[in-house]
């Protein structure tokens, strides 16, 4: 694998090296002691997967809070999507900034969001399907979530049109977080 440094700290896009021959490619998505020696979450807790019928399909900016705070090992496994880190660390020198990636089947890079970091994405294609890796199970108590246009973020989403849930497109303003 070859792990891509990205703006903010701890978010990597991971590019699988593929091994190919007459029969087509194998390649390692995974390795605990290379994930560790880069500081990124050795294990998964859970695995999820979501499938997007239409193209324009936004989904976040999602996380969890601590005790049950999220790492993320995101893979686009049919189709294409634009995928989004935000830091959300106060503390960090890179709070409120993001940093995307595409993801496609084709393609087969991962992002990988460590905690701290909200994400979300948004399709590319008609019928894209995304598989996970979580360090955390997902509690309902515990999942947060900041709005996907927030003008103080200014993420530049590649389609103006956007389908949203009705619970995403209720989600807060970061600066809001902040003032809580």
């Amino acid at each position: 694998m070859i792990y891509h440094y990205t703006p903010i700290s701890g978010v990597y896009l991971i590019e699988p090296e593929r091994q190919e021959d007459a029969r087509g490619w194998f390649a390692r998505s995974f390795c605990a002691r290379e994930f560790g020696d880069m500081g990124m979450a050795a294990s998964f807790a859970q695995c999820s997967a979501s499938c997007n019928a239409r193209r324009g399909t936004v989904r976040g900016l999602h996380y969890q809070v601590a005790p049950a705070a999220e790492a993320k090992l995101v893979r686009c496994v049919r189709g294409a999507l634009f995928d989004v880190a935000v830091d959300i660390r106060p503390a960090s020198p890179t709070y409120g900034q993001w940093t995307s990636a595409e993801l496609s089947a084709l393609n087969g890079c991962m992002l990988y969001v460590p905690e701290g970091c909200a994400h979300g994405f948004q399709t590319l294609s008609d019928d894209t399907e995304i598989f996970y890796q979580i360090s955390a199970e997902y509690q309902p108590a515990l999942a947060r979530g900041i709005r996907w246009d927030d003008p103080d973020i200014g993420i530049r989403w590649p389609l103006a049109r956007a389908i949203l849930s009705d619970r995403d497109r209720a989600l807060p303003r970061l600066n809001a977080l902040a003032a809580a």
